[in-house]
């Protein structure tokens, strides 16, 4: 089924503003995470892998080389044509301008990128970073800046070690809504204690903000994270499809239609999935979303 029909997702965001398909292209630029340095605690969060985004565990390619072979795969298998170069792995505002500015020009300087999508923390966004995001705005550049907050009680973000709370988040929104960023907001459904009705209030919370976009994550259990070993333990208990879906649904019902769905599920490679099976069969995922939307 097609989602799109019943609700407003990123691909027909992009392809109304630009005219034609546009696609991410998902960058690693080998960047660290404070919540891993030890500049504000060590191990991650605890669903967190490093493998998640770099399996092989090796160096990553440059970032014109990412964008090449990510351009080639694209291109052969969807025909797209213009990119959004997606810094995605870890932490992609944690270091000095100085380091930031010459990455981000470099994916900007590839002819068919017309713009940035920065993943990132909400305690890690400094008002040079905004205003650098905000410079690539105004000269005509499509820049989204990704915000992992995952839930909006405090409670929840100590439980799974994220090293923020929502105040952090509160205020790095406000920041970038006064630069004119657009805000895409990351949550995570399933997670340890929480329900339906913690989801709900976290994406209140959310759109109370104005945020521009979403992106839901069901929680799943990989290899390598303390999250593992909870499961192990029987001390967490993963999402069942159903409820996963029946949670989606009822999120995105309760979302203004103007607000963009950049994600309404994420996977895991089977090579690092322990639970629950389901997260590695996408479509499956999203079609189920769509026949319930349309009921």
């Amino acid at each position: 089924m097609n989602l799109a029909k019943h609700l407003n997702t990123f691909g027909q965001y992009l392809l109304q503003r630009h005219g034609e398909r546009v696609h991410k292209l998902a960058l690693n630029a080998s960047f660290t995470c404070p919540n891993r340095d030890g500049s504000i605690g060590r191990g991650g969060c605890t669903f967190c892998n490093n493998a998640s985004f770099n399996p092989q565990g090796r160096q990553p390619p440059t970032v014109t080389q990412q964008i090449a072979a990510g351009r080639a795969v694209l291109a052969k298998r969807t025909g797209a044509k213009k990119f959004l170069a997606y810094f995605q792995a870890y932490t992609n505002t944690y270091a000095a301008l100085e380091v930031l500015k010459p990455l981000y020009d470099l994916a900007l300087a590839e002819p068919d990128v017309i713009g940035l999508s920065i993943g990132t923390r909400p305690d890690c966004v400094p008002d040079a970073v905004l205003d650098l995001l905000a410079s690539y705005r105004d000269q005509g550049h499509e820049v989204w800046l990704e915000l992992g907050l995952q839930s909006s009680f405090d409670r929840t973000l100590r439980r799974v070690n994220r090293g923020h709370g929502f105040a952090e988040y509160v205020d790095a929104v406000q920041r970038a809504h006064a630069r004119h960023l657009p805000v895409c907001t990351h949550l995570i459904v399933g997670l340890p204690g929480e329900c339906l009705s913690h989801s709900r209030i976290t994406l209140a919370r959310v759109l109370e903000l104005g945020v521009e976009g979403l992106k839901l994550h069901p929680l799943h259990v990989v290899r390598g994270t303390q999250l593992a070993n909870e499961w192990r333990r029987g001390e967490y208990q993963p999402l069942a499809l159903e409820d996963y879906v029946d949670s989606a649904v009822n999120l995105i019902r309760t979302t203004p239609p103007d607000v963009i769905f950049h994600r309404v599920t994420a996977t895991a490679s089977t090579e690092i999935l322990l639970a629950p099976a389901w997260c590695n069969k996408k479509w499956l995922v999203l079609n189920k979303i769509a026949e319930q939307l349309g009921t």
